[in-house]
């Protein structure tokens, strides 16, 4: 049974992620890199550790130890930890921040692939199991935007792209062809809450992958959290980039939306 290493996140994309490696006969060693992952990730997974995401060296000899040479980077893990967030990391974790030329979020992901190499690592393309939830381009709730909404929907997608290319984010929030908010180092779910929140209402939330998406790392993903912001805000409409996206939970999130009025759907780049 081949074993593939998963350093997970927050979030449901880890689980989604076992889920299908267990359907296809693959064995998944688990590391959870930050505090509040899923507590399924523990008992879906063959082989489980807590390793904080600043004890690189010991996350990197426990995957060669388990015989991990394959692995994949799944779940939230913002970049407010690099800052704030990396509690006494050891002389590898230090070595490679310090080597970073800017703490852009490539940038830091790429330094991160070519350490892991370095013990021969692969880092794995995070789609490889997940293609099934990249949805392509249609409305999947009851309600359908209107034209105005439309018109903010390709805005906003244009201005995701220009961002996106920037590596500053992949989310905007637009209302009446103005963007509301820009996704930055707080991620998706506070960009969505401080949009909806400046928009007083009726914003659509757009997010799409960067003109240049690495697909090993940062591949833009939605699901019922990003749902609850936009309901806190009074987000009206989610518009994702089709083919590119992963909707994880996407009954419960579609049964959802329907209930609130919210319309959710995926668009191509034109």
């Amino acid at each position: 049974m081949k074993t593939i290493g998963l350093l997970a996140g927050i979030g449901t994309l880890p689980v989604e992620f076992i889920k299908a490696a267990h359907m296809q006969g693959y064995k998944v060693v688990c590391i959870a890199v930050i505090p509040g992952v899923s507590s399924m990730l523990q008992e879906l997974a063959d082989v489980y550790y807590d390793i904080n995401v600043a004890k690189l060296n010991k996350i990197i000899k426990t995957l060669v130890k388990e015989q991990a040479m394959e692995v994949t980077m799944l779940g939230k893990v913002t970049k407010e930890w690099l800052f704030k967030g990396l509690h006494l990391p050891d002389l590898r974790a230090l070595t490679v921040l310090n080597s970073l030329r800017n703490r852009k979020d490539d940038t830091i992901m790429l330094s991160l692939v070519d350490e892991l190499a370095k013990d021969g690592i692969e880092v794995l393309d995070q789609t490889k199991y997940l293609k099934p939830l990249m949805p392509s381009a249609g409305v999947f709730t009851k309600k359908k935007p209107t034209e105005a909404q439309f018109r903010d929907i390709m805005f906003g997608f244009q201005a995701a792209k220009l961002i996106g290319a920037m590596d500053l984010g992949q989310t905007v929030v637009v209302k009446n062809q103005a963007v509301m908010a820009v996704e930055a180092i707080e991620g998706t779910d506070a960009c969505i809450k401080r949009g909806g929140l400046l928009a007083r209402g009726d914003a659509v939330v757009v997010k799409t992958a960067k003109p240049k998406q690495d697909p090993r790392f940062d591949v833009p993903a939605i699901g019922l959290t990003t749902l609850q912001s936009m309901e806190e805000s009074g987000c009206k409409v989610l518009a994702i980039e089709a083919n590119s996206t992963i909707f994880a939970e996407q009954e419960a999130v579609i049964k959802e939306a329907n209930k609130k009025g919210i319309v959710i759907l995926a668009v191509e780049q034109e």
